[in-house]
């Protein structure tokens, strides 16, 4: 099964095998399963054309693939353009949503560790 160029994997049950379209997640599955009236735990390989006709009807009424990751593009773009301070991070690539950046942002600032060389030196009492 193949929805918007994105292959349907057969071995897993719908609710789950949905997800890998850019786009939905497991909400999003469960109601595209609901609205085309289709069991969660029914396999892309049970499917009759008419079940399958119906997820995809189902299924265009979201920004999924291509147009959604256009349309994120876009906002962080926007973003940059204006200087806003999320923009700012997304150019230089750290967090944008106030985590933690001393010790916990090694996935967006690379597996940099600095020592605590200054301000914890030993000094030699006498």
């Amino acid at each position: 099964m193949r929805i918007s160029g994105i292959n349907i994997p057969d071995n897993k049950q719908l609710a789950y095998g949905l997800r890998v379209v850019y786009g939905i997640g497991p909400t999003r599955a469960k109601k595209v399963l609901n609205e085309a009236q289709v069991a969660y735990t029914a396999k892309p390989g049970d499917l009759n054309t008419e079940e399958e006709n119906k997820i995809r009807q189902a299924i265009e009424g979201y920004r999924i693939e291509g147009n959604l990751k256009r349309e994120i593009a876009g906002n962080v773009k926007r973003l940059k353009d204006v200087r806003a301070y999320r923009g700012l991070r997304h150019s230089f690539g750290l967090p944008t949503r106030g985590q933690r950046t001393k010790t916990n942002s090694r996935t967006r600032r690379g597996n940099v560790r600095k020592t605590m060389s200054s301000g914890r030196r030993k000094v030699d009492k006498k």
